[in-house]
């Protein structure tokens, strides 16, 4: 009988935390920057190069590998019904400092059509707290992003 409400309400937790490797949590990160880009209702070019240039940056990969990953992850953002599927993956196998990194990254997306949009600014504050980032690391994770569109 037991085994039996388990499985109505989610299974075991092996099924409830799916193993997945190290691929799976940066397609779910790039996932996350496409769904910052999307938030404003624009999902502009400009954002989009900044998200390429972010997986090349940040994985050390060509255009094209970078292109066959951000076309993945923008189906999964497509898929995707909420925010949690992507940060309990992302939150189960990336470091804390890694996830700061991807709310720094976020911040990029955001600013990178030049507007700062209260939709984004919302979007990256629940998911950072859904990622386990402090407000203070957010607010960092801001500074850097707002001096690296200066300096850039």
């Amino acid at each position: 009988m037991f085994e039996a409400i388990k499985k109505l309400f989610g299974g075991s937790s092996a099924d409830i935390d799916p193993v997945c490797d190290g691929a799976e949590a940066r397609e779910c990160a790039i996932a996350l920057l496409v769904e910052a880009a999307l938030s404003d209702g624009i999902y502009a070019d400009i954002e989009q190069d900044m998200i390429k240039n972010i997986i090349r940056e940040s994985f050390a990969l060509d255009e094209e590998a970078a292109a066959t990953l951000l076309e993945a992850a923008e189906l999964r953002a497509e898929m995707a019904v909420d925010h949690y599927a992507f940060t309990r993956v992302i939150k189960a196998h990336m470091p804390k400092s890694e996830r700061v990194a991807l709310i720094g990254h976020l911040w990029d997306v955001s600013f990178a059509d030049g507007e700062e949009s209260p939709f984004e600014d919302s979007f990256i504050r629940r998911v950072g707290a859904l990622l386990a980032v402090t407000d203070f690391e957010r607010a960092e994770a801001k500074k850097a992003s707002l001096g690296r569109r200066q300096d850039g």
